[in-house]
């Protein structure tokens, strides 16, 4: 039997996303094998997995430091048992004040947030201060993705000498994420990772003589076997833990599993050469060209020719051969926002389905 095939499969509804157990393991190992065991430098990003029994699992192999980009995926990590976790996304609107709620109901996690702007600086400081309260921060720098963050120039130096005054806050290193670089050779993405990281690495050695015990916190998956090798770095992958299609094409000195699949059922065969799936773009992100959003592994020579919400249309060679209801396995080109289209995942264990987790993050709100 192949790895990924499913022994009591009539118990596994489709479209859905299913979980193999051990590779996901496997996964969280190697993670932790890539820093030599030393779990501190960690700070995998919940956004991918966004299920509190994944968190968990990664915490009882002793990684206790997260990043989240929503309120929610801050709750499920302090829920599991985070130490500490940094809210990656500026907030804004009533966030600020749900951020405030979720420190206060979770003490035992010390939960951050980061800020590129003195607006933000000012009002997150009044806020405290009104709740009397010290909240950590990091400063999200800009070094090319252009995304978010602050360019290096007089608006940093500004907002850096306004620190002191922010007495409610509490000044705690440099954020960057540089999801820019994906080239397919290392030697050339680290290279293009140095070369972003000049000015950061001159600016985090002046604030060392200002700020006791200033961290770093660098990149996300693509970038991650580069920051690994500055050992002050603290690295934030997230997809690793997964893996996908897309991330194991480009990132070929990364060895990790596809540990999450999408399972999905032939519903017609309404011509010759074409069967039609129950695979829409309501269940696989659909934000890359058909070409690039799902690869079966128990189907060859065929091509995805279009999606609707709840349709999946393949051009396929052994038409006659296929049936409805066959099953077929496929693994998302993009991961992360394929899990926020799922409410719950089947765990597959030894070729059996045994148990079903709830995505709980992909709620907006949970609690707070």
């Amino acid at each position: 039997m192949n790895w990924y095939e499913i022994e009591n499969i009539d118990e596994v509804d489709s479209p859905s996303l299913v979980l193999y157990e051990s590779r996901m393991d496997s996964n969280i190992q190697k993670m932790i094998s890539m820093v030599n065991g030393k779990t501190e430098r960690l700070m995998p990003h919940v956004k991918t997995n966004k299920t509190p029994e994944v968190v968990k699992r990664m915490v009882d192999a002793g990684i206790f430091n997260f990043k989240a980009s929503t309120i929610s995926e801050a709750e499920i990590a302090a829920q599991a048992g985070a130490h500490e976790v940094l809210i990656a996304h500026q907030l804004v609107g009533p966030k600020v004040k749900r951020f405030i709620k979720l420190i206060a109901t979770y003490p035992k996690t010390k939960v951050s947030t980061i800020i590129d702007n003195l607006d933000s600086l000012e009002e997150l400081n009044s806020l405290a201060a009104a709740q009397n309260i010290i909240i950590d921060f990091y400063i999200d720098l800009n070094n090319g993705m252009d995304r978010s963050g602050i360019k290096f120039g007089n608006d940093l130096d500004n907002l850096i000498a306004q620190i002191p005054g922010a007495k409610n806050l509490d000044f705690k290193g440099l954020h960057i994420y540089d999801g820019h670089l994906h080239q397919k050779s290392f030697d050339e993405r680290n290279s293009k990772v140095e070369e972003g990281f000049v000015e950061v690495e001159k600016l985090l050695a002046e604030l060392e003589t200002k700020v006791k015990g200033i961290k770093l916190i660098a990149g996300g998956t693509p970038t991650f076997t580069s920051h690994i090798k500055n050992k002050h770095r603290i690295a934030s992958p997230g997809t690793c833990v997964f893996w996908d299609w897309g991330y194991n094409e480009i990132l070929e000195e990364q060895n990790f599993d596809a540990a999450a699949l999408l399972v999905t059922r032939v519903i017609s065969k309404p011509t010759e050469g074409i069967v039609t799936l129950d695979l829409g773009h309501k269940s696989v992100a659909p934000e890359n060209s058909i070409d690039k959003r799902v690869k079966f592994i128990n189907l060859d020579n065929y091509e995805l020719l279009s999606q609707s919400e709840e349709h999946g249309v393949l051009k396929v060679e052994n038409w006659e051969s296929i049936k409805v209801g066959d099953v077929f396995y496929g693994i998302p080109y993009h991961i992360c926002p394929t899990v926020n289209l799922h409410d719950e995942l089947s765990v597959i264990k030894d070729n059996r389905k045994v148990e079903t987790w709830q995505i709980t993050a992909r709620r907006r709100k949970i609690n707070i």
